[in-house]
């Protein structure tokens, strides 16, 4: 018994310096966040950005001063080894040191990284000066830090970033500090911090005002589809220099809309200067002889740039907001949006027609130019035209837009209008009513042995259409076309089939496009003894437009739309109608639906016709459309009933 109790003691003893041991692998902070934030593969201990303004005889000199200090939780720590750093011209890096730090024999051991690599930063279709710094820290793994410090060179007092209190994973400590010179007036504007407990100081030491904010212990974003921009979810603040003293004197920098547009003014105001190329002189004039209206003029001149001109970017340096001569995007057939607007101002010029440059931020961007006069409001130049009280929004980087139509993912956003060199307006672009994408679908229905065969007319506008002509587009093969067709037209089950499919008006900038085919449906429809069943719903539109009901955040929709589906079905020969379900009628503010059926000259009438009438719709939103579809999905189960007549 006694050797038992020993053994036993034993096995208590080595299984204790297997927990102790198991532990040791493991830091004391490692445990804290491990229990603290369990679904977590990173956490950042530490974001902090220290900002330097000095001025010396009305030059500033800005250092930005960055450190990141991470906690690795899992296994997935290998993926945090490779990392990058972007600069370009206008942020210039400095100092950058890394290190990595692995738990061994209780106590912290430091990997510094020596081997650091520049490379360019390209995209197929867009080009600039930002390069990068990459390298690797080395063997992390679970229960690792590492810690990057690097500084840069802000070039341009325009330029100064904002700070995000947040981010996709949890964060210990978050601090932002400005140090300027107190000839300096700094501006701040604060987002998302609503009943965010952001500490804030500011003291003044030794001519010099210190601007401190910090916020600990933020649990992560979660990132989730087709929500808005991440700058309408983080809490952030966006400083900039509104102006500095000199000699007495007060110096505006970004203090007001004004002073942002007089910079841009300023870098625009000698483009276009040189003659036109005579090419292009006649070739505006080819487009526009003959025309009657100065619209048309307008439109013959943007249709052809958009066909015409490719969108690539080249921005390096200033030449991110300096558009290029109009006479070498012609030469070149490229260009960014800049040099699209360039094009077609030069273009309206030499047909007697007046163009404007316009600055605009794309619906990624959710400031105004009175909460944010820096050029972090925008990131995307139009030309606006203006036709007595209706203006045109022309965004020749894109394709198959109408003049009617402004680029999708600038509806509702301001535009920064110029009209001289001291003259600016300040427009909202309009939110093309859902009526204007619309889909509608017109479908002649009947039934043939075991099969449903009919033919429909599908009409398409707006950016819908734009849609499905850029799908079209990327299809390069007749099997993707007929899979493409098949899926985007299915109607009633899986064993739909389209065939004889023609287009009409695919590149009528200005007519709907209609697409006609013909298709068959089957195992659709149930037949017992002398009845025949069938559900009319061939196209659910509006389930797709359910959320899930655990989600966190908004949801946003590139457009509003309109969707009409009417079905005539022949009453099948020897049957008359023994049931037609009741027309329903659902609606709320953000989306309607309407379902009816009438039976007229031995035909079922049905319509069904769903419009989306939003942009984003918040969390409380979301609910009330999913048990308005919810009601209509129950619509969706009512079948028509027909009996053999006697």
């Amino acid at each position: 018994m006694q050797s038992r109790l020993f053994s036993f003691k034993n096995l208590w003893v080595i299984l204790i310096l297997v927990a102790t041991s198991t532990q040791a692998q493991y830091s004391e902070i490692f445990q804290k966040y491990r229990d603290k934030y369990p679904d977590a593969s990173v956490v950042y201990l530490n974001q902090e950005s220290n900002l330097f303004i000095t001025l010396n005889n009305g030059t500033f000199d800005i250092v930005q001063e960055n450190i990141e200090e991470n906690l690795y939780l899992n296994e997935a720590a290998t993926q945090g080894s490779q990392k990058s750093i972007n600069f370009s011209s206008f942020f210039e890096l400095e100092d950058i040191e890394a290190s990595a730090f692995n738990f061994e024999d209780n106590k912290y051991k430091e990997e510094k990284v020596s081997e650091f690599t520049e490379k360019d930063e390209m995209g197929e279709s867009f080009y600039d000066d930002t390069k990068s710094i990459n390298f690797i820290y080395s063997n992390l793994k679970k229960g690792s830090r590492s810690q990057l410090k690097y500084s840069q060179k802000i070039k341009n007092p325009r330029f100064l970033t904002p700070f995000y209190f947040g981010d996709f994973s949890p964060i210990a400590q978050n601090k932002f500090s400005i140090t300027a010179d107190a000839s300096v007036n700094l501006k701040f504007k604060q987002f998302n911090t609503e009943g965010v407990n952001i500490a804030f100081t500011k003291q003044e030491k030794r001519g010099k005002i210190i601007y401190t904010w910090e916020l600990k212990d933020v649990s992560a974003f979660d990132y989730e589809s087709q929500s808005s921009t991440y700058k309408n979810v983080l809490p952030h603040v966006v400083p900039f220099i509104a102006s500095y003293q000199v000699n007495g004197n007060t110096v505006p920098v970004l203090n007001e809309t004004r002073d942002l547009y007089n910079w841009y003014y300023s870098l625009i105001k000698d483009v276009n200067q040189e003659p036109a190329d005579p090419e292009l002189i006649a070739l505006t004039k080819s487009l526009t002889d003959g025309l009657d209206t100065d619209l048309e003029k307008v439109k013959a001149i943007y249709y052809w740039t958009q066909r015409n001109i490719k969108y690539i970017a080249f921005e390096y340096a200033l030449g991110g907001f300096i558009p290029r001569e109009a006479n070498q995007v012609f030469k070149k057939k490229y260009g960014d949006c800049k040099d699209n607007s360039s094009i077609l101002y030069k273009m309206l010029e030499i047909a007697g027609l007046k163009g404007h440059l316009t600055w605009i931020g794309t619906r990624k961007i959710p400031y105004s130019y009175e909460e944010v006069p820096t050029p972090i409001v925008d990131n995307h130049m139009i030309l606006s035209y203006f036709d007595g009280s209706d203006i045109y929004y022309l965004d020749a980087t894109g394709r198959n837009i109408p003049i009617t139509y402004p680029s999708s993912f600038i509806q509702g956003k301001e535009a920064l209008i110029a009209l001289d060199d001291t003259h600016y307006r300040i427009a909202k672009v309009p939110i093309i009513p859902a009526e204007k994408n619309s889909v509608k679908d017109n479908t002649q229905l009947k039934i043939e042995g075991e099969q449903l065969v009919g033919s429909t007319k599908l009409e398409v506008s707006g950016y819908n259409k734009i849609d499905y002509i850029y799908a079209l587009g990327n299809l390069n093969t007749k099997s993707e076309r007929d899979n493409f067709y098949n899926d985007i037209f299915q109607k009633g089950n899986n064993k739909f089939i389209a065939q004889n499919i023609l287009e009409t008006n695919k590149d009528d900038y200005d007519k709907n496009m209609i697409v006609t085919y013909k298709f068959t449906i089957g195992d659709y429809f149930k037949q017992f003894g002398n009845q025949i069943f069938i559900n009319l719903n061939l196209n659910k539109y509006i389930s797709q437009y359910r959320t899930d009901p655990n989600r966190k955040r908004d949801i946003e929709v590139d457009y509003k739309s309109y969707y009409t589906f009417e079905t005539e079905l022949q009453i099948p020969e020897g049957y008359q109608v023994e049931y037609l379900p009741e027309s329903q009628t659902f609606g709320n503010d953000f989306i309607k639906a309407t379902i009816s059926y009438t039976q007229l000259d031995g035909k079922i009438k049905y319509k069904h016709t769903v419009t989306c009438d939003y942009l984003i719709l918040d969390l409380n939103q979301q609910k009330e459309v999913n048990e308005l579809i919810k009601n209509v999905e129950k619509a969706y189960k009512e079948v028509v009933t027909f009996t053999k007549s006697e």
